[in-house]
């Protein structure tokens, strides 16, 4: 009889990888927790995620096997716990393992007390002693014996960590002059600390491995914009090219994978990320409204026809990941032989394998990683044929490729779908829209947006659930949920000009302020106060692979504030920002987007409006300027309801006002009178 433990019944991918282990798993709740208590036994936690590698590997060599998993029945309590289910548990036990250990990553195993408290952890650990780690049957045992032999000393230490745990749960003493907050010196500061982290052959920040730090380069994006630094635009623009043409970009099949393992972008991990796509289509479409470089606006395309055709389902979600692995190796499934470009293409095959780096022996393990070692435009001086014409003969190339590798084994997709990472991918088809003009992103936000609030939402007003799939709504959402939600209704409000986008917004801030608010502290907690099983309510600060939902919740309040006029909501964005002003100036790489909230505070904000019945034909005009600080407010009709379309004129066709702090210009009645003031 083939095993199956208590994970069967869950939707969770990853769980239900484990669900056949002879590991006598549970998943995290009231179950598993009451049992550790009435038997007295250490609990072990085990916490990856679906497209994790080395999570497949330790699985293969250690919780397949019976003789492990008989130790590990007989000494724990086992759960298993899917990161991006429970983002809450995954930050306050990597946080221990890494006070523990000075490190952290996945799989994270964990041992707690039997109320939950950690004592012991680590990360990956091989089945025999390699690699200056303990094999994890001698973990096991180890850990065993200390909880049985030296309970106490386990006691003692497991409150001493929970007590460092909630100590460093604190950040910084408040900045209130804001004279010395907003300043152009702060601003500079950061763009330095930023460039000493710059790799400026390859592009993007530090060594291997690389990943893509949208926030940094919309930072320097914005620092360009507001003070004209030409340094800071040529990075941007040196590190989005060399991601584009590396081959951590599918160069078949558009999208990113999530990182590289080599400075050159060449050796992509191939797991693909909804978020890492969803922040590279925003920060693509920034740099297409400030550059108009052909080459970022066919990436956005590109990779919006990869995230359509394979991280969305038919009612307009988002899936969350595609696994580096098919076939049990990784990257299996991008890579080629020389012998099969040659198959596939014919007498195209020469050109293509010159311009892609393609080579009998290959550029890895024997295989080729597609990408583009010399940039187009030198690559095609070499012609004397028409270079648009060989661009599209390659493109014609790609297509056939993607139909070949359409038969192979796909790597597995990860189909639950997470509010916040959906809410990050419905504003970047808003950006999208705004930079393109492509009405088909529009539409795709409004379904998907449709999508969330039909499928997520809470049983109380501004309410929502983390995670979707199987017609099943679960677990109460994250900080980082609402935060990103927010966002995404801001955007969609901007790009429609419907006002009801913003009422849902202002709705859920309400929410998120009633029940996240931490009054000892200007920012909010991960968990809301209704969340009973973690033994702490963390506030999470750092912008990482996601940015952070304290600082997207900044810019909610800021830019909120000026539409609703709530001078309570400015007060508390400005807070925020100034208690992590050391932070932030010190250590950018990991406040990017808070640096960007403290840029954008510094310019200030443009209130700009447009009136008339005819709003809609001049609104992607305002929208294709690059303009990172403003709020943007559309009416076709009188509205008093709102103060910055409070005594307009709406008799002409379209007005546009721009304002700051409701103060306002005469309004002009062109769009090129506005582009003249601001596109340039």
């Amino acid at each position: 009889m083939p095993h199956t433990n208590r994970l069967i019944n869950e939707t969770s991918p990853y769980l239900l990888q484990h669900a056949h282990n002879p590991v006598d798993w549970y998943p995290w709740g009231e179950e598993a927790l009451q049992k550790a208590k009435n038997e007295n036994k250490p609990i072990l936690i085990s916490i990856g995620y679906s497209a994790c590698h080395w999570c497949h590997v330790m699985e293969k060599e250690s919780f397949e096997k019976e003789d492990v998993a008989a130790i590990m029945n007989e000494h724990f309590i086992n759960i298993k716990i899917d990161r991006e289910e429970r983002p809450d548990l995954d930050h306050i036990y990597m946080d221990a393992v890494q006070v523990m250990t000075g490190s952290g990553g996945w799989p994270l195993n964990v041992f707690l007390t039997p109320d939950a408290k950690p004592f012991y952890g680590g990360t990956y650990f091989p089945p025999q002693k390699a690699y200056n780690r303990p094999s994890w049957a001698d973990v096991l045992y180890g850990v065993a014996n200390a909880f049985t032999e030296r309970g106490s000393e386990v006691t003692a230490q497991a409150e001493g960590l929970t007590a460092h745990l909630l100590k460093s749960n604190t950040f910084g003493e408040p900045v209130t002059d804001e004279d010395a907050i907003y300043t152009p010196q702060n601003a500079q500061l950061i763009f330095e600390n930023l460039m000493k982290s710059a790799d400026k052959a390859e592009g993007g920040f530090g060594r291997a491995p690389k990943f893509p730090q949208t926030f940094s380069i919309q930072y320097l994006l914005r620092h360009f914009h507001f003070y004209k630094n030409e340094e800071a635009l040529q990075h941007a623009c040196l590190s989005l090219d060399k991601m584009l043409y590396g081959g951590i970009y599918d160069q078949v099949g558009g999208g990113f994978a999530r990182y590289a393992t080599d400075n050159e972008w060449l050796v992509p991990h191939f797991e693909k990320m909804l978020y890492d796509n969803a922040l590279l289509v925003i920060t693509l479409s920034e740099a297409y409204q400030l550059t108009h470089h052909k080459r970022y606006l066919e990436t956005i395309r590109q990779t919006m026809d990869f995230i359509e055709r394979e991280l969305m389902s038919h009612d307009g979600g988002f899936y969350s990941a595609l696994d580096a692995d098919s076939e049990g190796e990784e990257g299996k499934f991008y890579v080629w032989e020389k012998a099969e470009v040659d198959s596939i293409l014919g007498d195209d095959s020469a050109l293509f394998c010159a311009y892609y780096d393609v080579t009998a022996e290959g550029n890895w393990e024997g295989k080729n990683i597609l990408h583009v070692p010399v940039a187009p435009a030198v690559f095609l001086q070499q012609y004397k044929e028409d270079g648009d014409a060989i661009m599209a003969n390659l493109a014609l190339c790609r297509n056939k490729l993607l139909l070949r590798r359409g038969n192979r084994v796909r790597p597995l997709l990860d189909d639950k779908m997470l509010l916040g990472w959906n809410a990050l991918m419905n504003t970047a088809c808003s950006k999208a829209y705004a930079a393109t003009g492509e009405e088909h992103y529009r539409q795709l936000a409004l379904s998907n947006m449709q999508f969330m609030i039909n499928n997520f939402s809470g049983k109380t007003r501004g309410a929502f659930y983390h995670t979707f799939k199987n017609g099943l709504a679960r677990y109460n959402a994250f900080l980082d949920d609402y935060a990103c939600l927010t966002q995404s209704l801001i955007h969609l409000q901007e790009i429609t000009g419907d006002s009801d986008y913003l009422e849902r917004a202002r709705d859920i801030t309400e929410f998120v302020i009633d029940g996240f608010t931490d009054p000892d502290s200007d920012f909010f907690f991960f968990t809301h106060r209704s969340q009973q099983d973690v033994i702490l309510r963390k506030k999470e600060i750092y912008d990482n692979a996601v940015p952070s939902g304290n600082s997207v919740m900044a810019g909610n309040l800021l830019y909120l504030s000026h539409v609703f006029d709530n001078n309570e909501w400015k007060k508390k964005a400005a807070a925020m920002v100034g208690t992590l002003l050391g932070l932030i100036v010190r250590y950018p790489t990991s406040f990017g987007g808070w640096a960007n909230q403290l840029i954008t505070m510094t310019a200030g904000l443009k209130e700009i409006i447009i009136t008339g019945e005819k709003f809609n034909e001049i609104l992607f005009g305002i929208l294709h300027i690059f303009i990172p600080a403003r709020i943007l407010q559309s009416s076709s009709a009188t509205n008093e309801i709102y103060p910055l379309l409070k005594g307009k004129q709406y008799d002409d066709p379209f007005l546009i006002y721009v304002c700051e702090n409701y103060v306002c210009q005469p309004p002009l009645t062109s769009l090129s009178s506005f582009t003249q003031q601001f596109d340039k």
